[in-house]
């Protein structure tokens, strides 16, 4: 009979590093990232509301996910700058939960907005003369609204099946910001429902999404490879690569994160995974889609100049 078991109410992040010395250039470096991140998106969404040459479908999607992506590092690196200057690292199990959510959230999001970019990438390219109807500004808003809402639903699930598990051995969570993965380990409660609901949305998500990212950019390349102009062709492959690329790291880590085979998570492999799709990813997109794209370039060139 198990009797005066308390219940954890808050938890304790054992963040990036341990050793005092490495605290105060870690938040240098973190804040230094996290101002780029938010200069670097907000200031894409600013540039593609005030050109009107870049009020497309293609640049309404990518404002949208400059979006995401402001929200996806907003829920993770304020408190990683919190805890680098804190003594405490403690975080109260409804901010963790809620700092799950807001991360979820955003990564579901992105997943199909990736899609969405695909989709749009193939219509533009496979059937130009058909693009104007099948990319109207109803069916943007539309395919935005689907994955925002699929974004707002996903989460649900998985917090709703936190508020079913018990905290009452330990309270340290082996990890920067409150990752669903590591609360199973220190939960008094069998997470086995949990963990089995995570891999089977994760996996769908992420290999429905994946696959059709996949097609699409396949069937685009194959139609690239059959144009005559030469110019044409340079164009096409600038704006897929730079999509692809994004696609790549980010479906690659949260894969080894979520969906990966093996016995049992490694924490600093997890840190690293989480690091890279929570913080860096974020920083590095507004300058993977606006580096190599002459438009975007220009419209900024336009804005600088007034």
């Amino acid at each position: 009979m198990e009797t005066n078991k308390t219940q954890v109410t808050e938890f304790v992040l054992t963040g990036l590093t341990d050793i005092p010395e490495l605290q105060v250039p870690l938040f240098l470096v973190f804040l230094i990232i996290y101002l780029i991140t938010m200069v670097g998106n907000l200031g894409l969404i600013y540039l593609i509301w005030k050109d009107p040459h870049l009020h497309t479908p293609m640049y309404f999607f990518l404002g949208s996910l400059a979006f995401a992506d402001a929200w996806s590092s907003s829920s993770v690196t304020p408190k990683v700058l919190v805890n680098l200057l804190s003594k405490t690292h403690m975080i109260s199990i409804v901010e963790c939960f809620t700092q799950f959510y807001v991360f979820a959230f955003s990564a579901t999001t992105e997943c199909f907005l990736l899609v969405v970019m695909g989709y749009d990438r193939y219509v533009a390219i496979c059937n130009p003369l058909l693009y104007p109807v099948m990319m109207s500004n109803k069916v943007c808003i539309w395919l935005i609204s689907v994955s925002y809402a699929i974004g707002f639903l996903h989460p649900i699930v998985h917090v709703g099946l936190l508020f079913r598990l018990t905290f009452c051995r330990s309270n340290i969570i082996h990890h920067f910001y409150c990752e669903i993965l590591p609360l199973f380990t220190i939960s008094c409660t069998d997470p086995s429902i949990n963990a089995s609901v995570l891999f089977i949305f994760s996996a769908s998500i992420q290999a429905f999404t994946f696959m059709t990212i996949l097609i699409s950019y396949t069937r685009v390349l194959f139609a690239i490879l059959r144009k005559k102009s030469e110019k044409g062709r340079s164009k096409a492959f600038s704006t897929c690569s730079a999509h692809l690329l994004s696609v790549s790291l980010f479906y690659g880590t949260l894969f080894f994160m979520y969906v990966r085979p093996g016995s049992g998570p490694d924490q600093y492999q997890d840190k690293m995974y989480s690091l890279f799709y929570t913080i860096i990813i974020p920083l590095l997109n507004p300058f993977i889609y606006s580096l190599r794209n002459k438009e975007v370039l220009g419209a900024l060139r336009k804005l600088t100049n007034k």
